[in-house]
């Protein structure tokens, strides 16, 4: 199996050079971009897998690069590394697109968790053709394409496979925890906020429309089914 394709754009000399040792160390094929200007441009000269995307840069910060990728169709997973810590700004960036976040500092250790577990998630490939339906939901897993009532809905690859899991386990209660482990690969103990945000970003796609599929359960977590 070819080596994974990681772009680094920081524009921080140091930290980036430490973050490729250790994606280095972990076996990816790394490369790397000083700016934003120049992560978009390595984007379409190196075609990453997966993109580790410092948010605070001059001119060009990790969310302007990141709504430029998605605007332009590029799908390719973004791992934000950010210093502000507030909700806001973690869901202003999961909301442009990013597949998740690591707060500075950080443990080198920690992202390269973060960034395999991400991989596992996008390189997800079913080994038969397999369709999912509740209602007028549908999922093609193969086709990798989500329609409600013949219409094509566009997900992040994070919200599709947080659909794809709802499905899987139609009528099934499933917790914060269950979620986060299944869909996130993360720990149980990890900060469950992650599963309420792309929770609302799914519902808001899926139940525009009449009946409601993602029903939450209180105190419970979350359950998707027709009534």
């Amino acid at each position: 199996m070819p080596e994974r394709r990681i772009l680094v754009v920081d524009d921080e000399d140091n930290l980036r050079t430490m973050l490729c040792a250790a994606l280095r160390y972990a076996g990816y094929d790394v490369h790397e971009a000083v700016d934003g200007h120049d992560g978009l441009r390595a984007v379409r000269e190196v075609r990453p897998d997966l993109i580790v995307l410092d948010v605070m840069m001059p001119k060009l910060d990790g969310f302007a690069v990141c709504k430029r990728l998605r605007d332009a169709g590029d799908r390719t997973p973004v791992i934000f590394l950010t210093a502000r810590d507030s909700p806001k700004d973690k869901v202003e960036g999961l909301t442009l697109g990013g597949d998740d976040y690591l707060d500075k500092p950080f443990n080198l250790d920690e992202l390269v968790a973060r960034v395999e577990a991400v991989s596992r998630r996008v390189e997800h490939a079913p080994s038969e053709s397999e369709v999912y339906r509740v209602a007028d939901l549908e999922l093609d897993d193969v086709a990798h394409r989500v329609t409600r009532s013949g219409e094509e809905i566009q997900l992040s690859p994070t919200e599709y496979n947080l659909l794809r899991y709802l499905m899987q386990n139609t009528g099934r209660v499933l917790s914060r925890g269950q979620l986060l482990e299944g869909v996130w690969g993360y720990s149980r103990d990890d900060d469950p906020g992650v599963v309420e945000t792309y929770i609302g970003y799914v519902r808001r796609k899926i139940d525009a429309v009449e009946p409601k599929l993602i029903h939450t359960i209180r105190g419970v977590g979350y359950t998707l089914r027709s009534s």
